[in-house]
C-alpha cells in the first residue's frame, strides 16, 4: 500500500489531478464552480471531482462565485448554504436573475437541509439538488453525473450515499 504525505493544499490539487477517473462520455471535462468555507469540504469535494474527470475551480464564499461565473460560466455550480459575505441562496438568486446564468445547473450543499423554509423560496430558484452535510464524495459525483445528463437528481435512500 502506498503511503503519501501532503505538504500544501496544491499538493493536494496536484495529485488530484495526476489520479483522474474520467466521468462519463458526456461529462468528462465538464467545468464545475464549487463554493465552500469550509476548506476541507471543499478540498475533499475537489479532489473527489478531479478524480472522476471534472474541471474543477474553488471559491470560498458566494461574491467570489459570482465573480468568478461572470468571467467564465461553469457547467454546474455547486455551492454551500451558509456562507459570508455572500450566502448560497443570495448566490442562486443572483445567477437566476440574470439572463446568462438562468439555465445554469445548481446543487446545494447544506447542513441546513431540514432546516430550510418555504421562505427560502427553493422551487423558484430551481436548485437541482441538496445534498446534506456530510455527504460521501461517492454521492457527490453520482449526484454530479446524475444533474449534468439529466438535469435533476432524485435523492437515493441515505445508505446510497455514504
Amino acid at each position: 500500500m502506498m503511503k503519501a504525505s501532503y505538504h500544501s493544499l496544491d499538493d493536494f490539487s496536484q495529485l488530484a489531478t495526476q489520479m483522474t477517473q474520467p466521468a462519463s462520455p458526456e461529462t468528462v471535462g465538464k467545468r464545475i464552480l464549487l463554493v465552500d468555507d469550509e476548506m476541507h469540504i471543499l478540498r475533499a469535494a475537489e479532489f473527489k471531482l478531479k478524480r472522476s474527470g471534472y474541471e474543477i475551480e474553488c471559491v470560498e464564499d458566494g461574491e467570489q462565485a459570482w465573480e468568478a461565473i461572470q468571467e467564465q460560466a461553469p457547467d454546474l455550480l455547486i455551492t454551500d448554504f451558509h456562507m459570508p459575505r455572500l450566502d448560497g441562496l443570495g448566490l442562486c438568486r443572483r445567477v437566476r436573475e440574470h439572463e446568462a446564468t438562468r439555465q445554469l445547473p445548481i446543487i446545494m450543499l447544506t447542513a441546513k437541509g431540514f432546516e430550510m423554509t418555504s421562505d427560502d423560496n427553493l422551487e423558484s430558484l430551481d436548485i437541482a439538488a441538496i445534498l446534506a452535510k456530510p455527504f460521501s464524495p461517492r454521492g457527490l459525483v453520482n449526484c454530479v453525473e446524475a444533474v449534468l445528463t439529466t438535469g435533476s437528481f432524485e435523492q437515493p435512500p441515505v445508505s446510497y450515499l455514504r
